[in-house]
Formats: C-alpha cells, sequence, structure tokens
C-alpha cells in the first residue's frame, strides 16, 4: 500500500507478489478493491499492481481532469515503480485507460486484456448504432443493475451489496466523470498496429458494451482473440472470477509472461468434459 504524488495529487497503488508486472485498471463503479477476486490468484503467478484512477478510491483529482489524466497517472506510476514492460488488464472505464495507454506507449505494454469495454476506441457505424441503442436503454438504470449480470445479483445479493459498498467510496461516479481519454479516440486498426497481444472478455449478458458491438471491434483488431462467458454481464472479473483469472492466466503466458509458478489454474491438469 502506497501514495505516490505526482503534479498535486495523491496516486493510491498496491503491489502484490513478484514477477513479471501485471496492472489492474479498474472500472467506473471499483477502485483497487474491487479486484479482491484476482490479486491473490494472480499475484502467486506474477507482481500484481492495482491502483485508484484519480477521483476513486484513495487517489485525488484536485483539478478535476478525469479521464484526460488516466493515461498519464499511469505512465508516471510505471516510471516510479521502474517498470520497463508490463501486461495490462483494463476492466470497462479502466479498459478505455489500457487502450489509450497502450496505443501511446506500446513498448511498455506486454499484453492488453480488454474486459467489458470499448472505451477510447473509434466507433464503426455498425458499433455506433448498437451502442447507442445500448446507451439509451441503460442511462436510467441503477449502478447495480448496469454492471451485474441479472442471475448474478439474484443468486448472490450479498455480492451485489459488496459490489456498491466498495463503489460507495468513490467520489466519482457517472454523473460527475469528466475528461476524455485522449484528444482523438483510437482506431481498432490503430490498436492492432502496436502489435501488443490483445484479447477481449466478455459477458455474453453485458448490457452496457453488448456482446455484437465486441464481436465487431475484435475482428477489426488483426490478430487479437475474444472470449466470451455465457450468463455473465457486464462484470465478468466478478461474476465469473475463476474463468476470468484462468482466461487471463493463459493468455498472459501466451503473451510470453513468464510464471513463478505453473500451477495457479484452478484446474492445472486441464480441464474435463462434464
Amino acid at each position: 500500500m502506497a501514495i505516490l504524488k505526482n503534479n498535486g495529487n495523491e496516486f493510491y497503488y498496491e503491489v502484490h507478489g513478484e514477477g513479471e508486472p501485471v496492472v489492474l485498471a479498474h472500472g467506473l463503479g471499483g477502485n483497487h478493491a474491487t479486484w479482491y477476486k484476482q490479486v491473490n490468484v494472480l499475484s502467486q503467478a506474477y507482481q500484481v499492481i492495482t491502483f485508484d484512477h484519480r477521483g476513486f478510491g484513495l487517489s485525488t483529482d484536485n483539478e478535476k481532469a478525469g479521464r484526460a489524466e488516466f493515461s498519464n497517472d499511469l505512465l508516471a506510476l510505471f516510471n516510479h515503480l521502474d517498470i520497463k514492460k508490463a501486461a495490462l488488464i483494463g476492466q470497462s472505464m479502466g479498459g478505455g485507460t489500457a487502450i489509450t495507454f497502450t496505443c501511446q506507449h506500446p513498448d511498455r505494454v506486454a499484453g492488453l486484456i480488454i474486459a467489458d469495454s470499448l472505451h477510447g476506441l473509434v466507433e464503426s457505424d455498425e458499433v455506433a448504432k448498437i451502442m447507442d441503442e445500448s446507451r439509451s436503454q441503460t442511462k436510467n438504470l441503477s449502478q447495480i443493475d448496469r454492471v451485474l449480470g441479472k442471475s448474478f445479483a439474484i443468486k448472490n445479493p450479498d455480492q451485489a451489496v459488496l459490489y456498491q459498498q466498495i463503489n460507495s467510496f468513490n467520489k466519482t461516479e457517472r454523473s460527475n466523470l469528466v475528461g476524455q481519454y485522449a484528444d482523438t479516440k483510437f482506431t481498432p486498426e490503430q490498436l492492432a498496429n502496436t502489435h501488443v497481444p490483445v484479447m477481449f472478455v466478455a459477458g455474453q449478458d453485458d448490457i452496457l458494451f453488448p456482446i455484437d458491438a465486441i464481436r465487431l471491434v475484435q475482428e477489426q483488431v488483426a490478430g487479437s482473440f475474444i472470449v466470451e462467458f455465457d450468463d455473465c454481464g457486464h462484470s465478468a472479473f466478478y461474476e465469473k472470477p475463476t474463468e476470468f483469472n484462468d482466461t487471463a492466466l493463459t493468455f498472459l503466458q501466451m503473451a510470453g509472461l513468464k510464471p513463478l509458478k505453473k500451477s495457479v489454474h484452478s484446474n492445472s491438469a486441464g480441464y474435463q468434459k462434464a
């Protein structure tokens, strides 16, 4: 647990474990604590770094720059921790941070997992049509209804409450989040041209970023992968943590990050047919 003082702001972060670094960027409804289902697993194989975006959790945003400084804040954290290169996992809003950072600093990114997000990317007409409909249908929903699949919230009411409790520590929310990730958004082709390994992960029941939109964008990012979770909403990392963690661990090895332990997967001998 530590604070990085950067341009008059305090930037909260945590470092867990040892090995090659993996940085987790949380979404709008979360902060560093949101990743509690990932930290203990991933840190058995890698050095896992969580942080609070400015205005979230324990990080400040005195000038109210919001998203406009997310990528710069992440670069400052990389430099502060002397990270030459790391894998990024960005969820929803954090996906926009990770995508922007990757396009701006591809030499610093070993691999990119875009979880439940298309933030920071140019939307084609076909994608925009899907997303505009989604934005219209979800704008008045509560935070829990937006970010968690209906079946998950019904079956796991305590987990839904916990998600909301974690969110309550944020000063920033939908109503006051400001700024853009960059002056101009990046195209899927530009992301592909970074030559950073990219994987999209998404819940098939996500109402904020419908799976049809994510599939279309993924097809535009040449060489990328997509993994879909059934019976899952906008927060795959939270709703299906075992599957999410196994998927992340597999991708990180594919991207060339060597784990300290090879038996971290939930079923290291391989999945068996049901």
